[in-house]
């Protein structure tokens, strides 16, 4: 009897360690931190305290697909070796990363937990807590302030890859209103990817973007949404906008997409 209670008593706390998620490191320092802030506060006030280069992060629910690959990362050559189970559902999880040095965020990275973190000889201090929410608030802010490019399309694509709600929202804010084109035409691909009434229609108001080249993106947005959608869109483009470029995208992907109405359209 005694044994089953305290059997019983032991689960949940087995149950609660295997859910943590804590990051696997090499070549570098794992620094654990509670966090009593936002996501923006508890990374500036790191980068007060910090003296040199270092790396911040965090877990988030995830939005990718289902079996996607054992360690998923932004980096076409992830570093290290896959360490535990080869989930074959895909991750439910990313850490999203941040490289700070002289008071700026220098660098946004996401991996899957199977990734093994080379740090490169730095610290990376890990925040618990974090909500999404206020996940999302930190890198909306670094994609339509006055941060690199670099910095600010990888901001987007994390919010994208954010399995709660609101994202969808935050992609279609900086469609409409970055200042830089090239982070508007991010937003508008990564709401291809999270079909829905309001990505649809923030797809299509990036059709009148003054920027050719985040029209194109828009008409590859369309092609991305399910047929019954897409397809009229795509041939009302190639029939009626104005910029030639955007009416041969629209056709190269109306073909690409095989339907019976493209095929009677053209």
């Amino acid at each position: 009897m005694k044994r089953r209670l305290l059997a019983a008593a032991i689960l949940p706390l087995v149950a609660l360690t295997a859910s943590a998620q804590t990051p696997s490191v090499v070549n570098g320092t794992l620094q654990p931190r509670a966090a009593q802030q936002t996501a923006e506060r508890e990374i500036a006030s790191l980068m007060k305290s910090v003296p040199g280069p270092a790396w911040a992060g965090y877990e988030v629910p995830f939005a990718g697909r289902n079996g996607s690959v054992g360690c998923w990362s932004n980096d076409p050559q992830p570093t290290g070796r896959q360490t535990g189970p080869l989930k074959l559902e895909g991750a439910t999880s990313m850490y999203v990363l941040f490289r700070i040095d002289a008071a700026r965020v220098q660098q946004i990275r996401v991996a899957t937990p199977e990734c093994v973190l080379d740090v490169g000889g730095l610290t990376l201090h890990w925040l618990t807590g974090i909500t999404p929410a206020s996940s999302l608030d930190w890198l909306a802010t670094l994609a339509t302030s006055d941060a690199s490019r670099h910095v600010a399309n990888h901001a987007t694509m994390a919010i994208a890859l954010h399995a709660v709600p609101q994202a969808a929202d935050r992609l279609i804010a900086i469609a409409r209103g970055n200042l830089t084109a090239d982070v508007r035409g991010t937003a508008v691909f990564w709401l291809a990817q999270r079909a829905g009434e309001k990505a649809a229609g923030a797809i299509s108001d990036a059709l009148d973007d003054p920027d050719t080249e985040v029209k194109k993106k828009a008409v590859f947005a369309l092609s991305r949404l399910p047929k019954n959608e897409g397809v009229p869109k795509l041939m009302e483009v190639a029939r009626t906008n104005k910029n030639p470029e955007v009416r041969r995208q629209a056709m190269f992907w109306l073909g690409q997409s095989r339907d019976p109405r493209a095929i009677e359209f053209f």
